[in-house]
């Protein structure tokens, strides 16, 4: 018995040295086919990648779960920057962006990761677009760090807790913690490879998703083994905040702007959407017929309008010349 075992062990280890170096591999595959293609910023030892665009009143624009800045650089982007200095960042754990051991992965953290970003590039206060995952985190910005936001655009997002997993994201749902590190260092990138189709085709449904989603749409990276335990770690995590965040939904008074996909397959519309704005006083839900959870790509002139209407009605962030100390001369 004790002969078999050792045997087991060994085996056990020959394959899990054996797919981690499989996984190197891919990890190394994929960053060629999708490599970074913004800036870096430390903060608070943390390294944001982020990608900025355009020249006017700054919008910050935060991704989805497993997603990357790509995800809103991939078209929406390009009609925003034309009045807007868009910026838009890989949360940390996601595509460029570091989350060090230790670093919080709950909303209430992220928050404060974003809210710190936002303080070190000296944006004052800017819009924020969030989509999915992206939209819980800007909630959170705009409950716990109102003074880093003028106006939030939810695209499709995460307002209330949800006990199942919606089941694109199933395989995410991997616990105890040492489990998640073994199985995002060597089976990730493999199955991802092989399941890759369905999970793009299941996100975007009922829309049809591009064909050049998985490179220039970041789809790829997603795929590596860091991100895939960043984002089960998130998703272990995200039911913990949310029961506060509901309480306080009534408490904001910013203009938000709220659209969702009325075929969402990811997140039910009445369940997040509706149940939002049934909670913040004025706020109205808007429904883009026929679409999917993937606004951000498939209806690019319904978001960027939301986010035009939401700008005319948002604070303006502080300029620059507006924080420097005015100079009185008295007449004589």
């Amino acid at each position: 018995m004790a002969v078999e075992w050792v045997i087991a062990v060994g085996m056990f280890a020959g394959v899990s040295a054996a797919l981690w170096g499989l996984s190197t591999w891919m990890t190394r595959r994929i960053e060629t086919a999708v490599p970074v293609n913004g800036r870096f910023l430390e903060v608070d030892g943390e390294r944001f990648h982020y990608v900025e665009e355009g020249k006017g009143p700054p919008l910050v624009m935060i991704h989805g779960l497993m997603g990357s800045s790509r995800n809103l650089t991939y078209a929406l982007s390009a009609t925003l920057r034309e009045h807007f200095r868009v910026i838009t960042l890989d949360r940390p754990g996601s595509g460029y962006s570091t989350r060090q051991t230790g670093t919080g992965a709950d909303l209430q953290s992220q928050a404060r990761q974003v809210s710190r970003f936002i303080q070190t590039l000296d944006l004052g206060q800017p819009l924020v677009l969030g989509h999915s995952l992206g939209g819980a985190i800007s909630l959170a910005l705009a409950l716990d760090h109102p003074h880093a936001v003028s106006g939030l655009i939810l695209v499709a997002p995460l307002t209330h807790p949800q006990r199942m997993l919606p089941l694109v994201f199933l395989s995410l749902a991997v616990r105890p913690g040492w489990l998640r590190r073994w199985v995002s260092r060597t089976l990730t990138a493999p199955l991802g490879m092989l399941t890759s189709a369905s999970v793009v085709k299941g996100v975007f449904a009922p829309d049809p998703a591009p064909a050049d989603f998985a490179t220039r749409g970041g789809g790829m990276l997603g795929m590596r083994p860091d991100n895939f335990y960043a984002a089960s770690t998130e998703i272990s995590q995200v039911n913990d905040y949310l029961p506060d965040m509901v309480k306080r939904y009534p408490q904001l008074r910013l203009p938000i702007g709220l659209i969702y996909g009325a075929q969402d397959q990811v997140l039910d519309f009445r369940k997040h959407g509706q149940a939002l704005a049934d909670k913040v006083p004025g706020l109205k839900l808007q429904l883009v017929e026929g679409r999917g959870h993937m606004l951000p790509i498939t209806a690019v002139e319904r978001v960027s309008a939301l986010v035009e209407q939401i700008a005319k009605r948002a604070r303006p962030a502080p300029t620059e010349a507006a924080l420097q100390p005015t100079l009185v001369v008295a007449s004589k």
